[in-house]
């Protein structure tokens, strides 16, 4: 497809399924090649045979820094360029207290939310985005601007990551802008705890009524991600339909 975006080639970490999904769709409908990545090479290619022509599947743990290489060479080698990086994949194991969380689940979290973004980044930087320009966009939460039980180290890794994204975006430029997207309570498997059985609650609790879709999630990163942003860099763009503005803000 042509687009806003033809001839820009994009990697999306994580994009199996939900929000690294729907940003794959949106690169690919402003008419970007898309390459999408997931732990499992089937699953990957099964998101990629989805999204149609113009999108590829490629099997890469998010913190595998071999398996990060090989894709990125994968996509110099096949494409050529390399000038949109989403690090979408994330990960919550440390539901519950703070204090009752272990070593195993808080490294994990880290890994995955705040390192792979730094290992992914510093892999298309080096290739590509360094020499020839680029932008990157983390998938960061409102989470990261806020507390709640139960989820303390998952709000934790994304203030980090809100955070690292400004840092980024400072030694980056000129050549490189990195934002992120903080979502609200969307409608995926990892945030399934949040609305799963209270949606209605969450939904009343949201000023525009509803939770989020993937979708809203997708076009926000793909604006992003576009010239329409390019003098947009080290910001956070909260998508969460007015979540956080009130005292019933989940």
């Amino acid at each position: 497809m042509s687009g806003p975006l033809d001839g820009k080639v994009a990697v999306v970490t994580g994009a199996s399924r939900g929000i690294g999904l729907a940003a794959a769709a949106a690169l690919r409908d402003q008419g970007a090649q898309v390459v999408v990545t997931s732990r499992s090479e089937e699953r990957a290619k099964e998101a990629a045979a989805q999204l149609g022509d113009g999108v590829v599947g490629f099997g890469a743990h998010a913190t595998d820094e071999e398996a990060a290489r090989a894709c990125v060479d994968f996509v110099i080698g096949t494409y050529g360029r390399l000038d949109i990086l989403v690090n979408n994949a994330g990960t919550n194991p440390a539901y519950g207290p703070v204090i009752d969380q272990d070593h195993g689940r808080f490294s994990k979290t880290m890994d995955v939310n705040l390192w792979a973004p730094i290992l992914w980044t510093s892999l298309a930087v080096k290739a590509w985005m360094g020499e020839h320009g680029g932008c990157v966009v983390n998938t960061a939460s409102i989470g990261g601007y806020s507390v709640a039980a139960d989820v303390g180290i998952y709000h934790v890794s994304k203030a980090a990551l809100i955070h690292l994204t400004k840092q980024l975006a400072l030694e980056l430029a000129p050549k490189v802008r990195v934002n992120a997207i903080a979502p609200g309570v969307v409608r995926t498997r990892l945030a399934e705890a949040l609305w799963q059985e209270r949606e209605a609650t969450v939904a009343a609790a949201t000023p525009l009524g509803r939770i989020g879709e993937p979708e809203d999630i997708g076009s926000a990163i793909a604006f992003l991600a576009g010239d329409g942003a390019r003098w947009i860099t080290g910001e956070t763009l909260v998508v969460d339909g007015g979540q956080l503005l009130g005292p019933g803000a989940v």
